[in-house]
């Protein structure tokens, strides 16, 4: 069992806050329809996991989804995994269920950088998704069809998501800072009938044109039947080149708003196709249904996050990550979404936390890299910031280090419920995260979700509360996948999950229980060390080496080295640093000391950059490909492809 926490909990709710949550109200509704008795959290989650038709039909009627019905039957072949069913009878609509907020209120509000703030109202966001839907319709868009954006996060991505999935119709998106290929590599395994696009996007202060991209891109899509401009760094940017193309405006100019119809679809219908990062080969379109995704999303935002109608929700998020489909959801517990698109550290590192304060963000979410970044940097909202409406901060994308704990609770808000949260684009939600009824321990993930049977397998791939390894669901879960695009026998969808643990699903993350009932996550599984034999967390080693004041990140891979694994720890340092004995000494004693010595580095090697995904998140295995000598399949996949060239033939590795 790992020990990460201090003596006393970092947060803590009263009796009253924590029996006027989502999650104290549903535990109330537990008991009434139930006739159980579900005293704590532990207690509700095994009733979640050991009836789980009935706590599923409990969240569905808690949350009021919107549907022409949900059937008598909940669940059927409930024991496969995957072929497991729910709600088979169910038909719904995936944006009515969106659409639910009424009145002058804000349903969106957007940042561009420090240059453009915009607002839309429920009644403003429902009268433009109505004549986006008309004009889509009638151009012969409905159920199954693909409709793509390669856009930034603008109020236009969610009216575009909106007006495709009210007629059934499934979207996917990439961020713009994508390349051609990257993109080619997602949307030319989809075919979308329709592509929305911006003319380009604010970074850092500066204007990144992207229709040059869009040609490119364009050229070689040939089902691509209408593309629709976005005008957002000009008003009338040119089209010249775009065949088939018309700016947004014009493309909704010819309808006028009225009542939406809503195609009503069974239950695991295509939603959403999301994107695995693709650094080991082409990406797989993992395809999401509309029940599932819209289920998870309200069990997590209004229970485990405690959104209510009228809350501000953040997450810094890109439209190529999942946590935007997970953030967009949050206008089905009639909450107002606050985006923003462009760069967090310009121009001083602030401006996330200056929206938050002007718009009085409830929830606020971002990476924990993103954390630990201005940590180092010294931002200190806690002593410029009013972000007294602030609840909930999330974070997730890696683990949260104890020291990221400290910092939330030291410089940013002493009373605030900090939740990690940890899933993935695979599920398009989370296996454990926040529970506003329990206390924060330092480094720890709370508790698994509810109607999550989240287990951890050890080597022998038996069950077990004391030792590290494989997260796994050992029961079905809504928002597993519907399958896989162009998968039609499943077996690559099988391979990715149920490889290794028959009827078991193994997410890839390496990871231990605590004595809490909480969790602490080290790394991803195939990307653990193995020296002598003995299994180490990456994670483990980012959390002792960049609490140096010196070091900005580390990256740790596993070198195969003279039949056994050593490890390896490349370091950027911050300016005006150099790699010298003394620096090394002191990383390797911090290692030893605050970890152990089985993982002390063989070696340490300064670089000046760390290849990573479009959405930030560094790549282990893309660098162990390289200093084995082994081609990078998809160097597309990478927001930095060149920073790789560091890594080749590095005479150090030699010897």
């Amino acid at each position: 069992m790992t020990e990460t926490s201090t003596e006393t909990p970092m947060w803590q709710p009263n009796e009253l806050q924590a029996a006027t949550t989502n999650m104290g109200r549903f535990m109330t509704e537990v008991t009434h329809r139930w006739a159980v008795e579900v005293p704590d959290y532990a207690a509700l989650h095994q009733w979640s996991v050991n009836h789980r038709e009935d706590f599923w039909t409990t969240v569905w009627d808690f949350c009021a989804v919107r549907a022409a019905t949900r059937g008598k039957l909940t669940l059927r072949n409930g024991d496969a995994m995957p072929g497991a069913e729910w709600f088979p009878e169910a038909r719904l609509n995936f944006a009515e269920n969106l659409l639910r907020g009424e009145g002058s209120e804000a349903a969106i509000i957007f940042w561009g950088e420090d240059r453009i703030k915009r607002s839309l109202s429920h009644d403003d966001l429902r009268e433009q998704v109505s004549r986006l839907q008309q004009a889509l319709r009638a151009m012969g868009v409905g159920v199954g069809d693909r409709v793509a954006g390669f856009l930034p996060n603008l109020p236009e991505t969610v009216i575009a998501m909106l007006a495709a999935t009210s007629l059934g119709a499934v979207w996917s998106s990439c961020s713009p800072d994508f390349g051609v290929q990257g993109v080619l590599d997602r949307f030319g395994q989809i075919e979308p009938k329709v592509l929305f696009v911006a003319d380009g996007y604010f970074y850092g202060g500066k204007e990144f044109d992207c229709l040059d991209k869009v040609k490119g891109i364009t050229a070689q899509l040939p089902g691509v039947e209408q593309l629709v401009v976005i005008p957002y760094m000009r008003p009338a940017p040119p089209l010249e080149g775009l065949d088939g193309s018309i700016l947004w405006d014009d493309f909704l100019a010819p309808h006028t708003a009225g009542e939406i119809e809503y195609t009503r679809v069974p239950f695991n219908s295509p939603l959403y196709i999301m994107y695995s990062s693709g650094t080991t080969g082409a990406p797989k379109c993992i395809v999401h249904g509309v029940g599932g995704t819209l289920l998870q999303h309200l069990k997590e935002h209004q229970l485990h996050a405690d959104v209510r109608p009228g809350d501000r929700v953040f997450f810094f998020t890109t439209c190529g990550w999942m946590m935007w489909n997970w953030l967009v959801s949050a206008l089905a517990s009639k909450a107002t979404i606050l985006l923003f698109d462009g760069l967090p550290a310009h121009p001083d590192g602030n401006i996330l936390f200056d929206f938050a304060q002007a718009e009085g963000a409830t929830h606020f979410g971002t990476s924990a890299k993103w954390l630990d970044s201005i940590a180092k940097a010294g931002i200190a909202p806690i002593e410029s910031h009013d972000l007294s409406q602030l609840r909930v901060l999330l974070s997730t994308g890696s683990p949260l280090s104890p020291q990221g704990f400290d910092y939330v609770y030291d410089r940013i808000k002493s009373d605030v419920h900090l939740a990690s949260i940890c899933g993935g684009t695979d599920i398009v939600s989370c296996f454990m995260g926040g529970v506003p009824i329990l206390p924060v321990w330092r480094g720890e993930i709370q508790a698994p979700g509810l109607g999550m049977r989240v287990e951890v397998f050890d080597e022998n791939g038996q069950a077990s509360v004391t030792a590290q390894g494989e997260l796994v669901c050992s029961a079905p879960f809504p928002s597993m996948p519907v399958g896989f695009w162009n998968d039609d026998d499943g077996s690559r969808y099988h391979a990715a999950y149920f490889d290794i643990y028959p009827n078991v699903w193994r997410h890839g993350d390496w990871v231990s229980f605590t004595e809490h009932g909480g969790m602490v996550v080290y790394g991803r599984s195939d990307a653990t060390l193995n020296p002598g034999g003995v299994r180490i967390g990456t994670a483990e080693i980012y959390r002792q080496v960049e609490q140096l004041e010196e070091v900005l990140e580390g990256l740790v891979i596993g070198q195969q080295w003279d039949s056994d694994t050593r490890i390896i720890l490349f370091v950027i340092l911050r300016e005006g640093f150099n790699l010298d004995a003394d620096l090394i000494k002191r990383i390797r004693d911090k290692i030893r000391t605050g970890a152990s010595p089985r993982h002390l580095p063989a070696k340490v090697l300064q670089v000046s950059d760390i290849p990573r995904t479009v959405n930030g998140k560094i790549t282990e295995l893309a660098v162990t490909e390289v200093i084995h000598g082994r081609e990078v399949k998809n160097r597309e996949a990478l927001a930095n492809p060149e920073a790789l060239a560091l890594y080749k033939d590095l005479p150090e590795l030699a010897e």
